[in-house]
Parts: structure tokens; C-alpha cells; sequence
């Protein structure tokens, strides 16, 4: 990791004006010469945050039976086929439900119905649930998502995802950000020069450009 995605986090946090309630660190991506009018050349990628997020992850998981029993001890809401039937006859339930969560994670034999009564409300919000197969185990999963950042950045160049929280050490933040920056690397077209400059802040605090 270089020396200089943690000056950049350390300067972030030091410009910080001091607030009485904790801060998100969020990264601000800037992309250039990619036809984002293209979907296919869109970024859309789930990351787990090696340091994990610093912030609390809402996910609701839809599941029945034993897999809705052991989801009850890390989700934050465990929904069952006649609550999802009851939130397709209420839009608003939908859509207040969709905005508060962060990750939705489904039974993979509920996503049919999920996709019937839900998805006009999940999908445009790019948040359709992952997909539980049978052997999955449904605890691991969910502690797994709760440190994953969702990168999107449908048909803009800007687009912003949270690495951390301003009581977090900025080592811990960097490394998330290293972990980011490699990953778009790998997956734009042009990997590295598709990157036009990246900046990192916190939620009150100035834009500090972290360095290619």
C-alpha cells in the first residue's frame, strides 16, 4: 500500500473541523474517457472492506423456517413470504424499507416471488437481494456484508462510497482505499486510465485528492 493513500487519509482527518457525533470517511472517484451511457462499462462492484466499515450496515434478509431462525441473531430485520407480500401491496413500506437498508439477502427459492412484488422498488436502487443458496450459511453471509461497500456509478463519473469512520486509525482507512483502487484497476476498461483523481473526506471535513 503506498505511503501516500495514508498521508492523504491523515491530512483528511487532521482538516477535520471536530464534531460531536462520528463521521463517515467517504472517497469520492472521478472517472474519465469510459462511455458510461454503456451499462456494460459501468463500475458495479461489492467489496469487502479489509478493515470493514466503521459504520453500522442495515441488511434485511428474507428467509423461512431454520434459515430465518439463525438470521434473527445478525440481521437486522428477518422477513418471511407473507411480510413480503404484505410489501408489495405497500409501495411507501417498500420504498422506506429499500432506502433504510443497505443489503438485502434472500433465500434463493423467495427471489422469484421477491422479483414479483419487490422489484420495481430493489432494482432501479440497484438493491435486489444476493441470492441464498442452500448450502450457504446464512450467519457468515450476513457478517460478511455487513463490512462490504457497494461501488455504483450508473451513468455519472463521480461517484462516492464510504471506507470508514473518523475514529478509525488512518492506516485501517487506507488499506480499505488501496483495496478499492485495486479493484477498479482490475475491472475498468483502461484499468489505472480510466481514473481521472480520487479524493477522500469526511462527512463535514474537506476533500484531501489521494495520489495516483
Amino acid at each position: 500500500m503506498a505511503d501516500t493513500i495514508v498521508d492523504a487519509v491523515s491530512h483528511a482527518l487532521d482538516e477535520a473541523p471536530a464534531r460531536n457525533f462520528r463521521e463517515t470517511v467517504d472517497l469520492a472517484v472521478n472517472l474519465r474517457d469510459l462511455d458510461l451511457n454503456d451499462p456494460s462499462k459501468r463500475v458495479d462492484e461489492s467489496i469487502v472492506l479489509p478493515s470493514g466499515t466503521g459504520q453500522d450496515t442495515q441488511i434485511v434478509v428474507f428467509a423461512t423456517g431454520e434459515t430465518a431462525v439463525r438470521a434473527e441473531d445478525v440481521a437486522d430485520q428477518v422477513l418471511g413470504k407473507s411480510e413480503l407480500e404484505d410489501l408489495g401491496d405497500d409501495t411507501d413500506a417498500a420504498k422506506d424499507l429499500a432506502d433504510e437498508t443497505d443489503f438485502f439477502v434472500a433465500e434463493a427459492g423467495l427471489m422469484q416471488d421477491i422479483g414479483r412484488y419487490l422489484g420495481t422498488v430493489l432494482g432501479p436502487r440497484g438493491k435486489m437481494p444476493t441470492p441464498l443458496q442452500p448450502d450457504d450459511d446464512v450467519v457468515e453471509t450476513v457478517n460478511r456484508m455487513k463490512n462490504t461497500v457497494q461501488l455504483r456509478s450508473r451513468d455519472r463519473r463521480t461517484f462516492h462510497t464510504r471506507v470508514g469512520a473518523d475514529d478509525m486509525d488512518a492506516d485501517e482507512i487506507a488499506e480499505n482505499i488501496d483495496v478499492i483502487i485495486r479493484r477498479l484497476e482490475a475491472t475498468l476498461e483502461k484499468g489505472p486510465l480510466n481514473i481521472d483523481s480520487i479524493f477522500v473526506k469526511t462527512t463535514m471535513g474537506p476533500s484531501i485528492e489521494v495520489p495516483a
